[in-house]
């Protein structure tokens, strides 16, 4: 007997062009397991929409045309770190035009799970949606790169300390262990990990690492 399939994710899909959230409800719902409960090209309204219709997954375009006052009017960063302050459940996922190093970093940094650009396979979103949906955190190859320290370009995501802490992780370091190896006290291990779990939108070890080879930021050996 073949087993019943499971509630779909359900989606609220924010962009501020009509034409694509037409598009996108009708993409989504073609893919089995996928449901968009809600829809709007306002910040606030999303975040409205998801107090009221606790969706599992947002998908949420950066930039929002001004459709409110001067006092109403937030973007698509502000709107994430809303919906993540206020929501326990709503996983942020930013579809967007733009791959450029500060909006990705702004995205991750307000909480999102994931980004993707619009101009990407429909498998890519597809992927995005399910691994926030699941806790985890998926960026495009685009956004990921930009995490990657070039010359003359401003700072990864990870500082080089973080990024040494992580590799230990990595290997199986308890925060003793890792405070040796780095010559840190134990407590500023600490607070190291707490910057490392804001930034990769992580919640424990295990998440952290693998973020982090999934970002590009370590290797296993």
């Amino acid at each position: 007997m073949s087993q019943a399939p499971g509630p779909s994710l359900r989606i609220v899909i924010v962009d501020d062009h009509t034409v694509v959230r037409a598009g996108l409800r009708a993409l989504l719902e073609s893919e089995p397991g996928f449901s968009v409960v809600g829809e709007t090209g306002d910040g606030t309204e999303a975040v409205r929409q998801v107090e009221q219709l606790s969706p599992d997954v947002v998908l949420m375009d950066l930039r929002l045309s001004d459709t409110g006052t001067a006092d109403t009017v937030i973007d698509g960063i502000e709107a994430t770190r809303r919906i993540v302050a206020t929501s326990s459940t709503a996983r942020v996922v930013v579809l967007t035009s733009h791959g450029r190093q500060a909006d990705v970093l702004q995205a991750v940094e307000a909480g999102a799970r994931g980004y993707v650009l619009k101009a990407g396979p429909p498998e890519e979103l597809f992927r995005a949606v399910r691994a926030a949906a699941a806790g985890g955190m998926t960026l495009a190859p685009e956004a990921a790169a930009q995490f990657v320290r070039h010359p003359g370009e401003s700072d990864p995501l990870l500082s080089e300390r973080e990024i040494e802490v992580v590799r230990l992780l990595a290997h199986g370091h308890s925060n003793r262990a890792i405070a040796g190896a780095l010559y840190l006290a134990e407590a500023t291990v600490k607070t190291h990990l707490v910057r490392i779990y804001r930034k990769l939108g992580t919640e424990n070890r295990v998440g952290t690492v693998a973020a982090a080879v999934r970002l590009g930021l370590i290797e296993l050996s």
